[in-house]
């Protein structure tokens, strides 16, 4: 886990049709915490609050949590429909809730967004970006498939750097802000086997705002990274899966919730740090063991 979790209590794990075993190994692989209902409530009550992908799984989730705690959430998706439907599921809980459709790979209309947002809103006081595309898939079947990459890169990279370039200057200038990425644990272990589309282009963006963060400090404009852990949502879908020890959508909208509230530098399993460094004091070591399993 991250820092400054003393706030937060630990959550017992959903079941949602999971075995028991499973739901062991998650408890004790990915335990999560969320922060008291009072210590949510009063971190974003009032607070505007901007969700990219917002339309399903984890950013759904985190969007109904904090607008049920008192937060006007923004939320961002490329489907109209799937984000009206939100929106009306807030509103009915009496949250408040505004949608903006747009396409983050799209970066004249994401500067657009981002511009409008300011227009509209005045500021924005937190920025989630959960947005992204998952593809797993070996390169000898990538060689006629370019767009692997430059799909991978535009919506896990370039798009949430364009949108912060357009709401950076706000943030700075009212010395208020703060920056959660819904990174992933795979940056915090040995390049494995598929991933190279998908890893490359999270493990850029993760690089950028964690370089950005650096300078935006003295402005008290704050950064969380959540190298999140295996969640069980329709992203995570086209690749089996089952059986694997993972997180719902809920279980990870606490992450945010907690991120949101104690603002640490990062969120991530306990056990990464520890694999993270013997993998860069052995990275031969490291990269031979996932050789091994590719063959496998």
């Amino acid at each position: 886990m991250g820092e400054n979790s003393t706030s937060d209590h630990r959550q017992q794990p959903e079941s949602n049709g999971r075995p028991f075993a499973e739901r062991v190994a998650t408890r004790l692989f990915y335990p999560t915490t969320r922060p008291r209902e009072k210590s949510l409530r009063e971190a974003v009550a009032g607070q505007i609050i901007l969700i990219t992908g917002a339309s399903h799984g984890i950013g759904k989730a985190a969007a109904r949590k904090l607008a049920a705690a008192g937060a006007t959430v923004l939320l961002v998706a490329r489907t109209l429909d799937d984000l009206e439907k939100v929106a009306a599921q807030i509103r009915a809980d009496g949250g408040i809730a505004h949608v903006y459709r747009a396409d983050i790979t799209d970066m004249d209309a994401t500067a657009e967004l981002g511009a409008a947002l300011l227009a509209e809103h005045g500021h924005v006081d937190v920025v989630i970006n959960n947005a992204g595309k998952s593809i797993r898939r070996p390169v000898d079947e990538s060689y006629d498939r370019f767009h692997d990459f430059t799909r991978t890169i535009d919506i896990n990279y370039l798009g949430p750097v364009r949108l912060l370039l357009a709401l950076l200057p706000s943030m700075r200038e009212r010395r208020h802000g703060h920056i959660v990425n819904i990174s992933t644990w795979g940056l915090r272990m040995p390049p494995a086997p598929r991933w190279a589309a998908y890893g490359a282009s999270k493990a850029a963006f993760d690089v950028w705002l964690r370089t950005v963060a650096t300078e935006i400090a003295a402005d008290d404009v704050t950064t969380t990274s959540i190298y999140m852990p295996l969640v069980h949502t329709r992203m995570s879908a086209p690749t089996d899966f089952t059986g694997v020890p993972g997180l719902t959508a809920d279980e990870a909208a606490n992450l945010i919730c907690h991120a949101v509230v104690s603002r640490p530098r990062e969120i991530s399993p306990w056990w990464t740090g520890p694999v993270q460094a013997w993998t860069d004091l052995r990275r031969g070591a490291a990269q031979r063991l996932m050789e091994r399993s590719f063959r496998h």
